[in-house]
């Protein structure tokens, strides 16, 4: 939870400074507050996040990605927020090496992935999703279902990002939470001991404080 909340804090503190601290002209900021809720992330961290963002004290977050190879062959792609890329991408590196792994050269594994924004609602009490989601092809989406939970999930190109924001929000549609992802194009089948490796880059990578998403091409 406390890993949520750090991440989540970034991403604020990097749309604060991007498009100013208020939410109503800020439409990456209002989803991220939107995202915090989500994660029960509570109103006084959010308030403490933009506050920070518009001290001239604070550090200057930066979204780097790195690419690399864990064994066998499987595509990484790591992103962090940081404020001080020799630090972070020390510590990536270390994650690759230590483990039988390799960090490669930035885009080298772009091919390999594809990015979406996923923006998720809650079912409306009127909802029929197959006429919803031919109305929203024309807005850069491609995938609409519901999970488990009965919430609405709604994959879209990356670049469809803030005219699915506005539909959504013109249509005062409850969004729960609107991200951002990297899903591979081809996917690697491993054995539990093949799998075990590639973990071991995983976790580590998932336990640096800089690092905000890790995306590979295992298959589930």
């Amino acid at each position: 939870m406390a890993r949520v909340f750090t991440r989540i804090g970034k991403e604020i503190d990097i749309a604060v400074k991007a498009g100013g601290p208020d939410p109503d002209n800020n439409t990456r900021l209002r989803i991220l507050m939107q995202n915090a809720k989500a994660a029960n992330m509570p109103k006084e961290n959010v308030e403490r996040a933009i506050k920070r963002a518009v001290s001239k004290d604070t550090s200057d977050y930066k979204e780097v990605v790195y690419e690399g190879y864990a064994p066998h062959g499987i595509a990484i792609v790591v992103e962090t927020a940081t404020d001080n890329n020799t630090r972070t991408v020390a510590n990536v590196r270390h994650a690759f090496s230590k483990y039988g792994g390799s960090l490669g050269t930035s885009g080298s594994l772009d091919f390999m992935f594809e990015r979406k924004c996923i923006f998720k609602i809650n079912k409306p009490a009127s909802f029929d999703i197959e006429e919803f989601e031919l109305e929203m092809i024309d807005h850069g989406v491609d995938e609409i279902f519901e999970d488990e939970e009965g919430v609405i999930n709604i994959y879209g190109s990356f670049e469809a990002y803030g005219n699915v924001q506005k539909f959504l929000e013109e249509n005062k549609l409850d969004i729960v939470s609107g991200e951002f992802e990297r899903i591979p194009t081809d996917t690697k089948e491993l054995t539990e001991e093949q799998r075990a490796d590639v973990n071991k880059i995983l976790d580590k990578l998932e336990e640096d404080d800089d690092v905000t998403n890790v995306y590979h091409n295992i298959k589930e």
